[in-house]
Protein backbone atom coordinates (compact mmCIF):
# COMPACT_ATOMS: atom_id res chain seq x y z
CA UNK A 1 0.00 0.00 0.00
CA UNK A 2 1.37 3.37 -1.25
CA UNK A 3 1.12 5.70 1.60
CA UNK A 4 0.57 8.59 -0.67
CA UNK A 5 -2.73 6.92 -2.26
CA UNK A 6 -4.05 4.79 0.26
CA UNK A 7 -7.08 2.16 -0.64
CA UNK A 8 -9.47 0.24 0.86
CA UNK A 9 -9.34 -3.39 0.25
CA UNK A 10 -10.88 -4.97 3.64
CA UNK A 11 -7.96 -7.44 2.91
CA UNK A 12 -5.30 -8.21 5.65
CA UNK A 13 -1.66 -6.32 4.45
CA UNK A 14 0.50 -9.26 3.56
CA UNK A 15 3.82 -7.56 4.11
CA UNK A 16 6.30 -4.66 5.34
CA UNK A 17 5.34 -2.56 8.42
CA UNK A 18 1.54 -3.60 8.91
CA UNK A 19 1.80 -7.07 7.63
CA UNK A 20 -1.25 -8.65 9.45
CA UNK A 21 -3.34 -5.47 9.60
CA UNK A 22 -5.85 -4.03 7.46
CA UNK A 23 -7.20 -0.71 6.58
CA UNK A 24 -10.75 -1.05 8.08
CA UNK A 25 -13.43 0.67 6.10
CA UNK A 26 -13.64 2.31 3.26
CA UNK A 27 -13.91 6.35 4.79
CA UNK A 28 -12.54 8.06 2.29
CA UNK A 29 -11.52 10.52 5.03
CA UNK A 30 -9.67 8.55 6.79
CA UNK A 31 -8.19 7.01 4.41
CA UNK A 32 -7.23 10.75 3.83
CA UNK A 33 -6.33 11.52 7.19
CA UNK A 34 -4.17 7.90 7.98
CA UNK A 35 -4.26 5.42 7.10
CA UNK A 36 -5.46 3.89 9.84
CA UNK A 37 -4.82 0.10 10.36
CA UNK A 38 -6.94 -2.49 12.66
CA UNK A 39 -6.62 -6.22 13.92
CA UNK A 40 -7.76 -8.27 16.60
CA UNK A 41 -4.94 -8.44 19.18
CA UNK A 42 -4.05 -11.48 20.92
CA UNK A 43 -6.75 -11.44 23.72
CA UNK A 44 -8.98 -11.01 20.47
CA UNK A 45 -9.55 -6.96 21.45
CA UNK A 46 -9.58 -4.06 18.48
CA UNK A 47 -6.56 -2.39 18.26
CA UNK A 48 -6.09 0.88 15.96
CA UNK A 49 -2.56 1.93 14.72
CA UNK A 50 -0.91 4.18 12.66
CA UNK A 51 2.37 6.11 11.95
CA UNK A 52 2.22 9.46 12.68
CA UNK A 53 3.80 11.40 9.83
CA UNK A 54 4.53 15.21 8.81
CA UNK A 55 1.06 15.78 7.46
CA UNK A 56 -0.11 15.10 11.30
CA UNK A 57 1.63 17.32 13.37
CA UNK A 58 1.46 21.00 13.93
CA UNK A 59 3.14 23.98 14.30
CA UNK A 60 5.29 22.88 17.16
CA UNK A 61 6.24 19.99 15.79
CA UNK A 62 4.09 17.84 17.53
CA UNK A 63 0.76 15.70 16.49
CA UNK A 64 -2.52 18.23 16.11
CA UNK A 65 -5.20 17.55 17.84
CA UNK A 66 -7.58 16.82 15.60
CA UNK A 67 -5.17 14.19 14.09
CA UNK A 68 -5.50 12.30 16.96
CA UNK A 69 -9.23 12.79 17.52
CA UNK A 70 -10.10 11.77 13.92
CA UNK A 71 -8.09 8.60 15.20
CA UNK A 72 -10.11 8.25 17.96
CA UNK A 73 -13.44 8.65 16.15
CA UNK A 74 -12.23 5.75 13.56
CA UNK A 75 -11.30 3.44 16.69
CA UNK A 76 -14.65 4.02 18.20
CA UNK A 77 -16.42 2.22 15.19
CA UNK A 78 -13.31 -0.95 14.90
CA UNK A 79 -13.79 -1.30 18.92
CA UNK A 80 -17.45 -1.34 18.46
CA UNK A 81 -17.43 -3.48 15.33
CA UNK A 82 -19.38 -6.49 16.81
CA UNK A 83 -22.20 -4.62 18.42
CA UNK A 84 -22.64 -2.73 14.90
CA UNK A 85 -22.26 -4.99 12.13
CA UNK A 86 -25.78 -5.83 11.41
CA UNK A 87 -26.37 -1.72 10.77
CA UNK A 88 -24.74 1.29 10.76
CA UNK A 89 -23.99 3.94 12.91
CA UNK A 90 -22.46 7.36 13.29
CA UNK A 91 -20.71 9.34 16.41
CA UNK A 92 -22.94 10.99 18.38
CA UNK A 93 -20.59 12.32 21.21
CA UNK A 94 -17.15 11.59 21.88
CA UNK A 95 -15.34 13.53 24.45
CA UNK A 96 -10.99 14.11 24.56
CA UNK A 97 -8.83 14.66 27.08
CA UNK A 98 -4.66 15.25 25.91
CA UNK A 99 -2.77 13.62 28.24
CA UNK A 100 0.50 13.88 26.53
CA UNK A 101 2.35 14.84 22.80
CA UNK A 102 2.72 12.54 20.16
CA UNK A 103 5.23 13.14 17.34
CA UNK A 104 6.78 12.40 13.60
CA UNK A 105 7.66 8.69 13.46
CA UNK A 106 6.36 7.10 16.41
CA UNK A 107 4.11 4.20 16.54
CA UNK A 108 0.09 5.45 17.63
CA UNK A 109 -2.22 3.25 19.11
CA UNK A 110 -6.10 2.95 20.00
CA UNK A 111 -7.27 0.00 22.16
CA UNK A 112 -10.53 0.50 24.20
CA UNK A 113 -14.08 -1.43 25.44
CA UNK A 114 -17.26 -0.87 24.96
CA UNK A 115 -18.66 -0.15 27.82
CA UNK A 116 -22.26 -0.89 26.93
CA UNK A 117 -24.72 -1.53 23.94
CA UNK A 118 -27.88 -1.53 23.95
CA UNK A 119 -30.35 -1.26 21.38
CA UNK A 120 -29.65 2.02 19.87
CA UNK A 121 -26.74 3.30 21.88
CA UNK A 122 -22.92 1.88 22.17
CA UNK A 123 -20.72 3.35 24.89
CA UNK A 124 -16.90 3.10 24.44
CA UNK A 125 -13.81 4.49 26.13
CA UNK A 126 -10.54 4.24 25.47
CA UNK A 127 -7.27 5.32 25.19
CA UNK A 128 -4.87 6.35 22.21
CA UNK A 129 -0.72 5.78 22.65
CA UNK A 130 2.16 7.35 21.23
CA UNK A 131 5.18 4.53 21.81
CA UNK A 132 3.08 3.37 24.44
CA UNK A 133 2.97 6.93 26.21
CA UNK A 134 -0.89 8.07 26.54
CA UNK A 135 -1.52 10.87 24.11
CA UNK A 136 -5.15 10.68 24.61
CA UNK A 137 -8.45 9.48 26.43
CA UNK A 138 -11.69 9.33 25.04
CA UNK A 139 -15.45 8.29 25.46
CA UNK A 140 -17.92 8.30 22.92
CA UNK A 141 -21.57 7.21 22.11
CA UNK A 142 -22.18 5.51 18.66
CA UNK A 143 -25.94 5.52 17.45
CA UNK A 144 -27.11 2.71 15.87
CA UNK A 145 -28.88 3.64 12.15
CA UNK A 146 -32.17 1.61 11.39
CA UNK A 147 -32.32 0.69 8.08
CA UNK A 148 -35.59 1.78 6.29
Amino acid sequence: MNELEPTYTGEVIAEGEWAGWRVWGPDPFELLAGPFFAREDAEGRMVCAFRAGPKHMNGHGAMHGGALMTFADYALFAIASEHIKETSAVTVQLSCEFIGAAHEGELVEARGDVVRAGGSLVFVRGVITADGRPALGYSAILKKLRRR
